[in-house]
């Protein structure tokens, strides 16, 4: 189990630089999901990340388009990585259990209260302008 976990960690670490190049802050344990969540003002952008083909080909790429289109950014970027960083993306989860776990999926916070959820179900099977059009619009209209 252990050659499979480290195997599994090197495979995820160009996933997880996607998201901490553009600036997201990355929360891999349950305290720094609390941490944050107990300090988080303003809009946040929560990217539960994956390892599965559509994360890799959509979510990210998508999350980070966006952000790039916008005039006004969230307030925080924050990024938990589901199936590696387990107990943190758990931890998260619980902060928004009225929406079943998904992953990849994309969270938009106002202070620590959920305010709009994309599942892995608005994600997949759609191409990348119309995810990345679908989170710029709903930031846009989020982030004042």
């Amino acid at each position: 189990m252990e050659a499979y976990e480290a195997y599994m960690k090197q495979v995820a670490e160009p996933m997880r630089r996607e998201l901490t190049e553009q600036g997201f802050q990355e929360l891999t344990t349950a305290e720094e999901v609390d941490a944050f969540m107990a300090s988080a003002e303003g809009t946040s952008l929560v990217v539960i990340n994956s390892v599965c083909g559509c994360a890799a080909g959509l979510a990210r790429p998508a999350v980070t388009g966006a952000l790039e289109e916008l005039d006004k950014k969230p307030d925080n970027l924050v990024t938990v990585f589901a199936g590696q960083d387990r107990e943190a993306t758990e931890k998260m989860r619980g902060y928004f259990e009225e929406v079943p776990p998904s992953s990849p999926s994309i969270a938009v916070l106002e202070g620590p209260e959920l305010k709009y959820f994309i599942p892995r179900e608005q994600i997949e099977d759609h191409d990348l302008e119309q995810v990345q059009s679908h989170i710029s619009g709903v930031l846009r209209q989020m982030v004042k």
